[in-house]
């Protein structure tokens, strides 16, 4: 049975994805995002089976939720044991993501998703580091005031990740869109495609 690496996550605007293009450059040796990759995870699901997947794209349609309003706001740095390996964009206002993430976890819950329980920092990934990467103080420095205007995030997208040569491709799956004109979570029931039952590559 064919396996699916899932994530569900927003997609910035192509204006905003050009914005952050222009600044993803200045660190040596950083593998930068295409504009592809660009987007912001809510949630990484992981592999699952052709089965599960659909039932997962099932649960994402009953999912009802205001569109957001957005800007970026800056850049930071992940690290793990004081080794940078990953340079991102920061998203704000946080509550409104973090609300929608909470009820993609709950339509997630529903088909027996586990939850998770790290910290969420809504961010777009700009830059993946090896240890060979830098210097990055200078890049953060140069970007510490990136900003954008308001954009609308419209959709969820549910996408699956293939791992190639050149690293991960991401393909959408199915698209859930947002209600524009909604002032709260008490939407317009929003309707899904079944998830798609292509092979993907091995990881």
């Amino acid at each position: 049975m064919s396996s699916h690496r899932l994530f569900v996550a927003l997609r910035p605007p192509q204006p905003i994805r050009a914005l952050l293009r222009a600044a993803m450059h200045g660190i040596s040796a950083a593998r930068w995002q295409d504009d592809d990759q660009l987007h912001l995870t809510l949630r990484f699901i992981g592999e699952v089976d052709r089965h599960r997947a659909e039932d997962i794209a099932a649960a994402l349609g009953a999912l009802h939720a205001p569109a957001i309003s957005a800007r970026i706001a800056g850049v930071g740095l992940f690290d793990r044991r004081d080794t940078p390996h990953t340079v991102w964009a920061g998203v704000e206002p946080l509550a409104p993501i973090a609300a929608l993430k909470r009820k993609v976890d709950q339509s997630l819950a529903r088909v027996g998703v586990e939850s998770e329980t790290r910290a969420f920092v809504p961010h777009i990934t700009l830059a993946r580091l090896n240890r060979s990467a830098g210097p990055v103080v200078p890049f953060l420095t140069l970007h510490s005031d990136l900003a954008s205007a308001s954009f609308a995030f419209d959709h969820v997208i549910l996408y699956e990740s293939e791992m190639g040569h050149g690293g991960s491709r991401y393909h959408p799956v199915s698209r859930y869109p947002l209600d524009l004109s909604a002032t709260s979570a008490a939407a317009t029931a929003l309707t899904s495609a079944q998830v798609s039952a292509k092979p993907s590559s091995a990881p």
